[in-house]
């Protein structure tokens, strides 16, 4: 990895930071992409220890805007000349339902959109690095998600848990449609999980089912096993050229029914491309 430039989403706690670091310390100069100043800047401590005089830098925006996500990814395309790996790994769980300013269920909005958004503003920076790498972090949550094209804000019924695994399964789909649109020029795009792990995930989602996290992780994997396909899918050889699969420990993995639908896929593809604007 070494003068190989990352950007990253997700990256300032949990299995993100870790990865982080760890892509660093391999020699790969980081693109952060952070909401929270405070810890954007000790994340950026932490990779200056890791690999000093790299340049690491971080950029500030709330994902879960379609306005910030496509302002931030034209800000890192000017300053970038070349993307050699772009992972999409900021999300969360939402106990109750919220619109963003844009009329979004902020699920959505956060897990799937800035994902469509940030990649296709990013493709060109990709593409003059290939062969290059694109990273969605989903979940083996997918299962319990379901696709419905006439309700994907949710409006009708909102449940916390399944509205955040449709919000994964939409990840697995993008990155399914992404592999096919990108075959043969030179970037690949794949998705993973992490699995169960420890980390500020769900802290911050509100009345009892915040709780029920927090009581559940005391069971979870430690943040860095999550961090490890992470990182092997951003720097192993052996996945250099696969492109459009699902991941868990370093692994292909098995995928629900409707996570393998290509037509869901494409339908998802030209819904996201509606809402956004982006093409």
């Amino acid at each position: 990895m070494q003068g190989k430039v990352v950007v990253m989403s997700g990256a300032t706690s949990g299995i993100g930071e870790i990865a982080a670091v760890r892509l660093a310390a391999l020699g790969a100069r980081l693109v952060l992409i952070a909401r929270d100043r405070s810890r954007g800047e000790a994340t950026l401590a932490r990779l200056g220890t890791a690999a000093p005089h790299a340049g690491h830098v971080v950029h500030y925006a709330d994902l879960s805007s379609l306005a910030e996500t496509r302002r931030i990814a034209a800000e890192i395309a000017a300053a970038e000349p070349r993307i050699d790996v772009l992972v999409n790994n900021a999300g969360a769980v939402f106990a109750s339902r919220a619109v963003t300013a844009e009329g979004l269920e902020r699920t959505f909005a956060l897990n799937h959109m800035s994902y469509f958004v940030l990649t296709a503003g990013l493709l060109e920076r990709l593409m003059a690095a290939a062969p290059s790498r694109i990273v969605n972090t989903a979940s083996n949550a997918h299962r319990r998600g379901h696709i419905d094209f006439n309700d994907l804000q949710s409006a009708r019924s909102y449940r916390a848990f399944a509205v955040y695994g449709t919000s994964k399964l939409c990840n697995i789909l993008f990155t399914r449609e992404l592999a096919r649109r990108l075959a043969g020029r030179g970037v690949t795009a794949n998705s993973f999980t992490p699995g169960f792990v420890a980390t500020r995930f769900g802290d911050q989602a509100g009345g009892l089912y915040a709780a029920g996290v927090r009581f559940a992780k005391l069971f979870a994997d430690k943040p860095e096993k999550g961090a490890e396909t992470l990182v092997y899918l951003a720097t192993s050889p052996e996945a250099a050229n696969i492109s459009g699969q699902f991941w868990q420990n370093c692994r292909p993995a098995t995928l629900s029914a409707e996570a393998q639908d290509d037509t869901i896929a494409q339908r998802l593809w030209l819904e996201s491309e509606r809402i956004s604007g982006v093409g």
